[in-house]
Parts: structure tokens; C-alpha cells; sequence
């Protein structure tokens, strides 16, 4: 087991006050975290997102994908419902990294989409995995949980790491004239489910 929790703290935001924890990956040297709130525990499934980093989109809400409206929407649903767990994973650009996902912004800007972005760049469309979820989530002893994605291909990955999701919760917002072609892409390449 590669990934080890390293600390926790409160951390109050608009939403509701979680509770973040960081975890080391020791074997990639990558950090990600979790964020959560409320009793994680019972037999009762968990709400759960399971958000890949973006910062152009988090931190500076770009426009150009919806992955900055998705993590609001989802830390919102999460502090309404009082209890519920957010994994934070730092797989930027689909998993090619910062700079590689800019130059595929590039490529885009010249007429490519999202997905043949990555191919000319030499990666698959998407390089994410999910084998540390399972880790985060045992830590917590979370196994059961109602995901909010629009990605089937995340929610056949987490089963695959035996971890039960009863349920998709749909997680469709931050669409503008700025994505629709990105969105379309995610739909018609990607298999996203959106409008469903």
C-alpha cells in the first residue's frame, strides 16, 4: 500500500466547515486529500465526489470545461445533505499533467478537440486512475457510496476496486458557449452522461 494519511484539520468554507486530510502517495510523491463532513460511518451509502484537480478551472474558473461548477456543486450537496465525503486527486489534464493539458488547450485553440488534443500530444484520452480510491475511502470505512458523476467509466473503476456505488447522482452544471463543444466531446468520445 503505496498511499498513507498524513494529517486533518478543519477547514471552513462557504458551504459548511469540513474536515480535510492529506494523504502521501509514497510511491509517486503525489499529495491529495479528502475532504468530509458529517458521520462517514452506518450502513447508510455515502454521498461522494470524486474530483480530479483542474486548476484552471477550480482555482481560476476558467470557462472552458465545468470542472470549477462541478466541485461547488458537488461540496454544495454535500454540506445539504450534512454528511458526505469529496476525494481530491491530483491528476491534472485528464492525467497528463498542467503543462501538457495547456498545450492541449493550445492544440484546441486550433481546431482540435479535447480528446484528439491529448492523442496528437501522445497520451490517451484519458490517462485518470482510480486503485487509491479504495485507500482513502477504507480509511474512513467507506464502502458504499452514491457517486455524483456523469462518468461511467469512473463508476465501473471504483467496482473494479470493490467499492460499492449504489448509485449515480448526476452532476450536470457549468455549461456556457465556451465548452459546449468540450462537453459535446465528453458525451459523443468520452461516454460522459450528460442530458440523462
Amino acid at each position: 500500500m503505496t498511499m498513507k494519511h498524513a494529517a486533518s484539520s478543519l477547514l471552513p468554507t462557504e458551504w459548511a466547515e469540513f474536515q480535510i486530510h492529506g494523504f502521501e502517495d509514497t510511491e509517486t510523491g503525489k499529495e491529495h486529500v479528502a475532504l468530509t463532513l458529517g458521520e462517514l460511518g452506518g450502513i447508510e451509502p455515502l454521498l461522494c465526489r470524486i474530483h480530479s484537480e483542474c486548476l484552471t478551472g477550480d482555482s481560476f474558473r476558467s470557462r472552458r470545461c465545468d470542472c470549477g461548477p462541478q466541485l461547488d456543486a458537488a461540496l454544495s450537496l454535500i454540506a445539504s445533505e450534512g454528511r458526505g465525503i469529496l476525494l481530491y486527486l491530483r491528476q491534472e489534464g485528464r492525467g497528463i499533467g498542467l503543462i501538457n493539458k495547456l498545450r492541449a488547450y493550445q492544440l484546441q485553440d486550433q481546431g482540435a478537440d479535447t480528446v484528439e488534443a491529448n492523442e496528437q500530444l501522445g497520451f490517451e484520452a484519458d490517462m485518470r486512475t482510480y486503485d487509491i480510491c479504495e485507500t482513502m475511502l477504507s480509511y474512513f470505512s467507506v464502502n458504499k457510496i452514491r457517486l455524483m458523476t456523469n462518468n461511467p467509466k469512473k463508476i465501473e473503476a471504483l467496482r473494479l476496486q470493490k467499492i460499492e456505488v449504489t448509485e449515480r447522482v448526476k452532476l450536470e452544471c457549468g455549461a456556457n458557449s465556451h465548452n459546449k463543444k468540450y462537453l459535446q466531446t465528453k458525451a459523443s468520445k468520452l461516454g460522459h452522461l450528460l442530458n440523462r
